[in-house]
């Protein structure tokens, strides 16, 4: 099975290296010298990591085959993908593979069917189940343990304890002017 594990950003310096988007919880054993990457476009690859740094609290790879600047520019934006083994755990009990969680049935903890996974959105400060609802509509629940409580892989399932507001229209809304209205501010809006 494939697995993207990283996108190749700008280049840097001369020599040809190049920026890398990490998009795996073990870049020390995907991206690590020697491993040999398929590409999406297939066109650009394989790749095979020559060397690895961290620069500036970014990843810096280098490739066999890409000596320059304009080499290395050339490879911008392509996905670098490794091959799994569908069997493989992550070596956290608390971590998953994103093929492990689509699909999988939400529920609520008081078993309220919430929809289906069909998408995993990796954003820089958390990770987004996409869930579409029985009726075809789609609603993002955050993949933080205060919220998703439970992964049963057996079962096929995710449970959610949501805050209100996440799955339903009932979001208690409270706000520090709607208690202090005479607080002297108003919106410019309108005004002449």
């Amino acid at each position: 099975m494939q697995l993207v594990v990283a996108r190749i950003g700008r280049a840097h310096g001369i020599k040809g290296e190049v920026t890398v988007e990490v998009r795996t919880d073990e870049p020390e054993l995907r991206l690590g010298p020697g491993a040999v990457l398929a590409t999406d476009p297939a066109s650009t690859g394989p790749l095979t990591i020559e060397t690895g740094r961290v620069h500036s609290g970014r990843l810096l790879l280098r490739f066999e085959g890409v000596r320059d600047r304009t080499a290395a520019e050339a490879l911008r934006n392509t996905l670098l993908i490794a091959e799994v083994d569908p069997e493989e755990l992550p070596e956290d009990e608390d971590e998953y593979y994103d093929h492990q969680l689509m699909d999988l049935d939400v529920v609520t903890t008081d078993g309220v069917e919430v929809g289906r996974i069909t998408e995993i959105s990796h954003l820089p400060s958390q990770d987004l189940f996409i869930v579409e609802r029985p009726d075809g509509s789609e609603v993002m629940i955050p993949f933080v343990e205060e919220i998703v409580t439970e992964i049963d892989l057996e079962e096929q399932r995710a449970i959610i304890d949501p805050p209100p507001g996440l799955i339903d229209d009932r979001a208690e809304i409270v706000s520090s002017r709607d208690a202090d209205d005479d607080s002297g501010r108003h919106s410019e809006a309108g005004d002449a």
